[in-house]
């Protein structure tokens, strides 16, 4: 099947088998290796990427329902710039470790800030609490998300 997918504001055209899942187009056919393939089944959450800006398990979405949609996977975060603040976030509290889980993390993360600014720990706790980390024991994760979200409130109050 033929689909146009728009991956981090770039359109794709490709032929497509009909039962590939998302997470292997963007790995296999577009090169974007950022988005990880851990379990297959959904219970991990490190292939989350967006699809038309909501989260979602790439592993359980198949290519063709992407057809007509945005992508975005976590080489879309950083604006060419500099690091999106959760990237930066994750760099200054140490919240990877081995990384596996990371981009998964932190595309929920992004989701999380631009839907709730000032989000508590527990908030952070309930919007990862569908993945899994198996080095970080998510203190440092939660950590990266506040150090995002003060460093964002901070950056507005700059500009305003």
């Amino acid at each position: 099947m033929e689909i146009n997918v728009t991956v981090n504001g770039t359109v794709y055209q490709r032929e497509v088998e009909p039962r590939l899942l998302l997470v292997h187009f963007l790995r296999d056919e577009l090169r974007l290796t950022g988005t990880h393939w851990g379990c297959d089944t959904s219970n991990c959450g490190t292939c989350v990427v967006w699809l038309d800006e909501v989260p979602v398990k790439s592993c359980t979405v198949l290519a063709v329902m992407a057809d007509g949609h945005r992508v975005r996977t976590v080489e879309g975060l950083a604006d060419g710039a500099g690091l999106d603040p959760v990237q930066e976030g994750f760099r200054q509290c140490h919240g990877l470790q081995c990384g596996f889980c990371t981009p998964g993390m932190m595309m929920t993360a992004r989701w999380l800030l631009d839907n709730n600014p000032d989000p508590s720990e527990e908030d952070i706790r309930e919007a990862v609490s569908g993945q899994l980390c198996r080095c970080t024991g998510y203190e440092n994760i939660v950590r990266s998300v506040r150090w995002a979200a003060e460093h964002e409130a901070a950056q507005e109050e700059v500009q305003a």
